[in-house]
C-alpha cells in the first residue's frame, strides 16, 4: 500500500523504501522514517500534497515525490 492512499487518522507502519531518488530516501531517514516505524496520518492537503504524518513524537510533512517511495502497511 502507498501512503497517498491513506486518510487522516489512519495508522500504519513503514515497511520499506521503493525505488526512487536517493535524496528523498536520505531526507526521510534523517527525519526518523525507518522501516518498522509506526506512524499516524495527521492531515492531507486538499490536493494530496503534502501529507503530514506523526512518527517518533514528531510531525513531518511529506511531499508527493517522497510519498511515492514509501511502502506502508496499515495497522
Amino acid at each position: 500500500m502507498l501512503l497517498r492512499d491513506m486518510k487522516p487518522g489512519e495508522k500504519g507502519v513503514i515497511k520499506a523504501f521503493r525505488h526512487g531518488l536517493i535524496e528523498y530516501r536520505k531526507r526521510l531517514l534523517a527525519l526518523g522514517a525507518l522501516p518498522g516505524t509506526p506512524f499516524v496520518v495527521e492531515r492531507v492537503a486538499p490536493l494530496g500534497d503534502p501529507v503530514e504524518i506523526k512518527l517518533r513524537g514528531s510531525s513531518i510533512s511529506v511531499r508527493k515525490g517522497e510519498i511515492e517511495i514509501l511502502d506502508v502497511e496499515p495497522i
